[in-house]
């Protein structure tokens, strides 16, 4: 190493660096043997898929168009066998932290000797469910197009809406989760979140027909369920108000968080509405900036407390 009078060589600070940081790698939650475990799922590749996912959902939406209706066939054809292979790599990666977390260890979640034949069920399932995914998002489009009236064309809602790219992807995320991959559907989520400023858990149950209006910081919590035909409005929380520690003081884990909201709920611009134990009776509206950690019953009004504004008029003195 250089002395006081000796110019500073970038090759010591590295290698200072280097002799630092390694026994911060020594022991960490991921450890496993190199059988098991091929390295970290790599986002990059599991954003390529779900791109080609949305890309299937709704054919040249990303890729930039079909030139005839006949290739749509050759289209699918291609995408879904690069999804294959690139969802295939990544679960078998992602596998093993089912039972390699911190929150999987002290449930004792015992390992899967066969991650790559349990990548390949979970992935041949998950390609059973994309009809359904795609039947509910034409009735997610169709719930966009009638509840917004500047929407002309079921096109413009498809290429240019944000609040449908985030249930698109949503909906894929979702049943990953469901099959009980880990990793993959939170990484799909939070390029979600970056791309469209919307926040969903993969977690969270969404009944179709579902419309984010803008959707600029909306944040729908993992253990929320939202009914069929509810339309949410941009700044809107669905989240928890406070959550049980276990003796650790870690958070408890698989417990009912968020809230409810019913079928045909409208909530505007902004509320929040916050508990596991809360309620959203169908057929409810729920105003701008309210505040919310109780239950409603069905076909409530609940408006933001505070004195009404008062116009007035140019006739008055």
């Amino acid at each position: 190493m250089a002395d006081g009078n000796s110019p500073m060589r970038a090759k010591d600070v590295v290698s200072g660096a280097v002799a630092a940081l390694l026994p911060l790698y020594a022991e960490t939650e991921d450890d496993l043997p190199e059988s098991i475990h091929h390295g970290d799922p790599n986002p990059r590749q599991i954003i390529a898929a779900l791109r080609l996912l949305i890309d299937v959902m709704f054919p040249g939406k990303n890729s930039g168009g079909l030139a005839e209706a006949g290739e749509l066939s050759a289209f699918l054809d291609n995408a879904l066998a690069q999804i294959w292979d690139l969802l295939l790599a990544e679960c078998e990666r992602a596998i093993p932290f089912r039972w390699m977390g911190r929150a999987a260890q002290s449930e004792g979640t015992q390992p899967d000797t066969d991650p790559r034949g349990e990548a390949r069920r979970v992935v041949a399932a998950f390609f059973a469910k994309l009809p359904e995914i795609r039947r509910t998002l034409l009735c997610d489009v169709q719930a966009a197009y009638d509840g917004d009236p500047a929407a002309l064309t079921f096109a413009e809602v498809k290429a240019a809406y944000p609040g449908l790219l985030a249930v698109a992807s949503h909906r894929i995320a979702h049943e990953l989760y469901l099959l009980g991959l880990p990793v993959i559907p939170r990484i799909m989520s939070e390029w979600t979140h970056t791309k469209t400023g919307i926040d969903i858990h993969p977690g969270a149950r969404i009944g179709r027909g579902f419309f984010i209006d803008h959707g600029t910081g909306v944040v729908i919590g993992e253990t929320t369920e939202i009914g069929e035909k509810v339309k949410i409005y941009q700044g809107v929380t669905l989240g928890a108000k406070s959550f049980p520690l276990d003796e650790q003081g870690r958070p408890v884990k698989h417990i009912k968080r968020h809230p409810t909201v019913e079928d045909g709920v409208v909530i505007y611009s902004n509320a929040s509405i916050l508990g596991g134990d809360t309620v959203i009776g169908a057929g409810s509206t729920i105003g701008g900036n309210v505040f919310l950690t109780t239950s409603v019953p069905p076909g409530s009004v609940v408006l933001s407390p505070g004195v009404q504004p008062r116009i007035k008029t140019e006739n008055e003195a």
